[in-house]
């Protein structure tokens, strides 16, 4: 009790997120739907046939090394976006933390607000807070759409999902997945619009939808998000060319890693997985498609939703008796993990706070 004194909401907020109760709703949610589906779909005879061998566990090995690699590329982003304002290990903690919240919190709600607080924490410059969020908004944006619409041109509708002949065929997979693709491509290039065109008029269109009334509770962000707009178009614009290709490529890299992580489990674990880059790609392709369709969805990371999804996903290159395992699998090695590693972390993270507060350390950011 005499540490909340040094807390503020927000922050006490966030100390409550890491309480059992938070952490262990998206993991019923998401091991609950894979038992349904191990009852479901479970082929003993297949999992009879399964070998655990050292190809299996090196191709696994490498899908942990594949996440591995897309946290330090998160990490480095942000080391490289806030100017080097963090140490690069204070990063990887930052991420973290970045990471637990967004497993614990709808995709729908997203990282945003955890990242304003975080940094702001950390005694980062306000400018380079709502530069660093927003400008990974538009960077991460940029990137999935580019790469969706790209890739499913170049590779067909069974890119996104294996009964598809023709895109009409997509049907209501289709539509959500244009429906979810529209929205992100309207919020991203109203951001990029305000951050590298004209952030006065975007700052007006804000304002004027905070005065829209059945958008009246969202009044206070779009008005605080006009604001931040300015500052941050204003911190961009002194950036060179060398700073924004740093930027993508780094995003890339991270969003690259997170999928071409689920080609190495199937790779481990279905021996017959079909060879050659194209249908790798497809795979590639797919893990996009479910990502962005899972992206607003209610539940706590996507917790539920994902492992549902997966099967009909990939069920051309996943025999259905080993969907489950699958599922299961790509779970623990790209999602259950921050949930542990938050729950470490953030009661340090916050006790380093207090410390810092009780010294009268107000000035330092990044140690």
């Amino acid at each position: 009790m005499d540490q909340d004194k040094h807390l503020n909401e927000e922050e006490k907020s966030l100390l409550r997120s890491i309480s059992l109760n938070r952490i262990m709703i998206p993991v019923l949610l998401g091991v609950g739907v894979v038992l349904i589906m191990v009852i479901r779909q479970l082929d003993l005879t297949e999992l009879s046939n399964f070998r655990w061998d050292m190809v299996t566990l090196g191709w696994l090995s490498i899908a942990i090394l594949m996440y591995v690699a897309r946290h330090l590329f998160y990490a480095y982003r942000l080391y490289h976006i806030t100017d080097k304002a963090f140490n690069f290990w204070k990063c990887i903690e930052l991420i973290v933390i970045w990471e637990f919240s967004s497993a614990i919190s709808p995709t729908s709600v997203g990282g945003a607000g955890v990242a304003f607080l975080l940094l702001s924490q950390e005694r980062l410059p306000g400018e380079k807070t709502v530069t660093a969020v927003l400008y990974t908004m538009v960077l991460d944006t940029l990137f999935l759409l580019a790469g969706m619409i790209i890739l499913a041109l170049i590779l067909g509708p069974i890119s996104i999902r294996p009964d598809a002949t023709n895109y009409n065929a997509l049907e209501g997979y289709g539509i959500t997945l244009l429906s979810v693709c529209f929205f992100m491509f309207v919020y991203g290039f109203i951001f990029y619009y305000g951050l590298f065109i004209n952030p006065g008029a975007t700052k007006k269109m804000l304002f004027g939808l905070s005065k829209i009334k059945f958008l009246g509770r969202f009044k206070d962000n779009l008005r605080k998000t006009a604001v931040n707009v300015v500052i941050a178009s204003d911190e961009l614009k002194r950036k060179s060319m060398k700073f924004h290709v740093i930027s993508f490529l780094t995003t890339a890299g991270a969003w690259t890693t997170r999928f071409l992580a689920l080609n190495f489990i199937i790779l481990a674990l279905i021996k017959d997985t079909p060879g050659g880059i194209w249908n790798h790609f497809i795979i590639f392709t797919r893990a996009i498609a479910m990502h962005i369709i899972t992206s607003f969805s209610p539940t706590p990371g996507g917790a539920g939703v994902a492992e549902y999804l997966f099967g009909g996903f990939f069920s051309d290159y996943i025999p259905s008796g080993l969907g489950s395992l699958v599922a299961l699998i790509w779970r623990l090695i790209t999602y259950y993990p921050y949930l542990i590693a938050g729950a470490i972390i953030i009661p340090i993270w916050i006790r380093s706070l207090i410390l810092r507060r009780k010294r009268g350390e107000n000035a330092v950011y990044g140690d």
